[in-house]
């Protein structure tokens, strides 16, 4: 998770902290909660009951593939869903 994989010259807006698993992770106002965790190589987002891992498929609110706990409130779309300073976030692993 210390990686950061977001384009050095691209505008974005104020540096805040979340956090992913009870982890700090760096992110920019106006990103998604997607955007977040990719930029920091968090890719699976949730379990299947048969164990098998799902992340973001669609990026735009409609498969429900990227579902996270969001400030203790459960299947919550992370693509859709903007960071705020402080935000909690737990995925499904």
């Amino acid at each position: 998770m210390t990686q950061n994989l977001r384009i050095p010259s691209a505008a974005r807006g104020k540096q805040i902290t979340i956090t992913v698993n009870k982890i700090p992770v760096t992110a920019y106002e106006g990103e998604t909660v997607h955007a977040a965790l990719t930029a920091a190589g968090i890719y699976p987002l949730r379990q299947t009951l048969s164990g098998e891992t799902r992340g973001a498929f669609c990026g735009m609110g409609l498969c429900y593939e990227c579902l996270v706990t969001v400030n203790h409130i459960p299947d919550q779309q992370a693509c859709m869903t903007r960071v705020q300073d402080g935000m909690e976030i737990q995925t499904h692993d």
